[in-house]
């Protein structure tokens, strides 16, 4: 299987790699995808090496698969492009998980619903996904009217930016901030921007992408 990961160089990607090869998944060609910076760079997969490409060339190689974690705006402006190429797209930002063409799916949960017309498919916030794995059984039998949630991130979500922070602050070095707050031996009570109604984005991708997995209309 022809295997693309875009976004390969990230934090992200590199886990995706890892757990692939972990997985020992039937790869039999992997592309490594990458903004134009990193284009031309190696990385190695199973103990083979792989030249990472840009976007493009990526769509042209028409992969079987392709993982997206490069962010929203990459994933809305490419991942019809892929698709468009004969490419089911698996993307992991949040750019997709709300449109109501799209399926927003947990194999454990709504594989099923999946059928060989879906060439994009939203991935939930990792958040979600632990929390309806529980929920969607209990929903199942008990019909749930509410859920009171509370979540402990780690920086690492936000990216390299943030690490290098933290990693600064360990250190005693000023550096560039991800967050206008102190990381170290800190608890930020704030994951995202707030809406109108007081909660972050974070919060109410919990409320709203649960929503969609079990089927709930409010």
């Amino acid at each position: 299987m022809k295997v693309a990961v875009v976004g390969a160089t990230g934090m992200v990607g590199e886990v995706m790699l890892q757990v692939l090869a972990e997985r020992n998944f039937p790869v039999t060609e992997l592309i490594p995808v990458a903004s134009e910076k990193s284009v031309g760079k190696e990385i190695e997969f199973k103990g083979k090496k792989y030249k990472v490409v840009g976007l493009q060339t990526a769509v042209d190689m028409k992969a079987d698969i392709a993982l997206f974690s490069a962010g929203g705006e990459t994933s809305l402006a490419w991942a019809p492009k892929f698709a468009a190429a004969g490419t089911t797209v698996i993307d992991n930002s949040s750019a997709w998980r709300m449109d109501p063409t799209k399926k927003l799916v947990v194999p454990e949960i709504n594989a099923s619903e999946l059928t060989k017309e879906d060439k994009i498919i939203a991935n939930p916030n990792c958040s979600t996904i632990q929390m309806v794995m529980v929920l969607a059984p209990l929903h199942k039998k008990y019909n749930i009217k509410r859920v009171i949630v509370s979540t402990y991130q780690s920086i690492t979500g936000t990216g390299v930016k943030a690490v290098q922070q933290l990693e600064n602050e360990y250190a005693g070095i000023k550096g560039e901030m991800a967050y206008k707050y102190q990381i170290h031996r800190n608890a930020i009570p704030q994951c995202d921007s707030f809406e109108e109604n007081g909660y972050t984005k974070e919060e109410m991708k919990l409320v709203r992408e649960t929503q969609k997995l079990l089927a709930i209309n409010r």
